[in-house]
C-alpha cells in the first residue's frame, strides 16, 4: 500500500448521521458541504481523513495545478480550455483524493491565488501562483474551527463552493479555474457560534455526538488500540467494507442524475418547510439533492419516504431560526414535553412530526 495507513472510515463506531452526510457530499459536492459540530476529541477529523480513503480516484490533466478534468471542457481552467480548442490531446494522470487543510491564518491571496503582474506586463503571459482553492479542486477542503475564520475568507470560500469556480483578478487581468471540492467544516460550539447567514450556506449540518453508552466507548477503545498495535492487519479487516463503500460511491455518481422523487414527496417536503417557517430556498433544494444522493448510494433510482426524512434531518436543522416558533401543533405527539429537552432535540422532533409516517 503506497498510501499512509489511516484509520478506516468503516471502523468508526456510531456516527451514522455524520458518515451519511459526508458520503452524500462526496457523491454530490453541489450539496454545499457539511458542517460537523461537537466537542473536542469526538472524532471529527478522524472521520474526515478516513473519508478521503474511500473516495474513488480521478483523472486529471497532467501538470495542471488545478486538477482539471481532461474529459470535460466545462471543468477546465482557462489554460486547459484554450488547449482544448487547439485540439491538444491531454496527457492524463490518475490522482487519489486528498484532504486539503485550510489554516486559520490564511490570507486571501494564499486562498484564491495571485497573478504575477510583472511577468504579465513584461512577457505578456499569465503566470499564476495557484492558491489553496486550486489545490482543493476535486479534493476535500477541510476547515477545522471554521467559526474562528475571518468572515470575508469564509464568504470567498462559500461562494467558490457554491459556484464551483474561482476567479483571480489583478489590474485588469483575470484568470478562472474550476474549484469544486467537498467542503467540510468542523467546530466546537463552545468556542462561539457561526453567523446564521454562514450556517445557511453549509448544505448539511451534523452534531457529532459523544458516545455515552459504555459498550460503544469500549468498542472505540479496542479498535483504536488494535489499529495502533498493527495498522496493516487492522486495515485489512476493514478492507472489504472500504472497497464496498468506494464502489457504492462510484455507482451513486453514475446514477445520481437519473434518480427521481415523486410529486407526493415533493409536496410533503414543501409543506413541511413552509410549516417550519424556513425562509431560505436553499432548504428544499439541498434536501432534495441529499435525498436523491441517499437513494443513489443505496443503488436505488427513486427517493423513498425514509430517504426524505433522513435528508430533512441533515439539511433543515440549522435552518430553523427558532425551534419554538409556530410549533406544528396539530401533530404534537405528546403534550407533556420535558422542559429540559435541548434545542437540537426539539428541532429534530419538530422536523419528524411534520413528516407523516405513511407506508407505500
Amino acid at each position: 500500500m503506497s498510501r499512509k495507513i489511516i484509520y478506516p472510515f468503516g471502523a468508526v463506531v456510531g456516527q451514522e448521521k455524520a458518515k451519511k452526510a459526508l458520503l452524500c457530499c462526496a457523491v454530490d459536492p453541489s450539496i454545499g458541504g457539511v458542517l460537523l459540530t461537537g466537542d473536542k476529541g469526538a472524532g471529527k477529523s478522524t472521520l474526515v481523513r478516513s473519508l478521503s480513503h474511500v473516495l474513488p480516484n480521478f483523472e486529471a490533466v497532467l501538470e495542471c495545478p488545478f486538477n482539471c478534468n481532461p474529459e470535460n471542457p466545462l471543468e477546465m481552467c482557462d489554460n486547459c480550455y484554450e488547449n482544448v480548442n487547439s485540439a491538444n490531446d491531454f496527457e492524463k494522470v490518475e490522482k487519489t483524493m486528498k484532504v486539503v487543510d485550510l489554516p486559520l491564518s490564511i490570507t486571501v491571496d494564499r486562498l484564491v491565488g495571485t497573478i504575477d503582474i510583472k511577468k504579465a506586463l513584461n512577457e505578456g503571459r499569465r503566470v499564476l501562483q495557484p492558491g489553496i482553492l486550486a489545490n482543493a479542486n476535486r479534493n476535500i477542503l477541510y476547515i477545522d474551527e471554521v467559526n474562528l475564520l475571518d468572515d470575508y475568507v469564509i464568504d470567498i470560500l462559500l461562494d467558490s463552493a457554491a459556484m464551483g469556480w474561482n476567479t483571480i483578478e489583478r489590474e485588469g487581468i483575470s484568470f478562472k479555474h474550476p474549484s469544486r471540492f467537498v467542503l467540510i467544516g468542523s467546530m466546537n460550539p463552545e468556542e462561539g457560534e457561526l453567523r446564521p447567514q454562514l450556517l445557511d450556506r453549509f448544505g448539511l449540518y451534523v452534531e457529532i455526538e459523544s458516545l455515552f453508552e459504555a459498550e460503544d466507548r469500549l468498542e472505540v477503545l479496542k479498535r483504536v488500540e488494535n489499529f495502533q498495535k498493527d495498522p496493516i492487519s487492522f486495515y485489512e479487516t476493514y478492507a472489504s467494507i472500504e472497497k464496498n463503500l468506494t464502489e457504492s460511491i462510484k455507482l451513486a455518481k453514475k446514477i445520481l442524475n437519473d434518480v427521481t422523487i415523486s410529486e407526493e414527496l415533493l409536496k410533503m417536503l414543501i409543506d413541511s418547510i413552509i410549516h417550519l417557517g424556513i425562509k431560505t430556498h436553499r432548504a428544499e433544494i439541498t434536501t432534495i439533492k441529499t435525498a436523491k444522493t441517499i437513494a443513489a448510494l443505496d443503488g436505488r433510482m427513486e427517493v423513498s419516504l425514509e430517504d426524505l426524512k433522513t435528508a430533512m434531518d441533515l439539511a433543515l436543522i440549522h435552518r430553523l431560526s427558532n425551534p419554538n416558533s409556530n410549533p406544528p401543533s396539530q401533530s404534537m405527539e405528546n403534550e407533556n414535553n420535558e422542559e429540559m429537552e435541548d434545542e437540537s432535540k426539539k428541532k429534530r422532533k419538530q422536523i419528524r412530526q411534520l413528516v407523516p409516517h405513511h407506508h407505500h
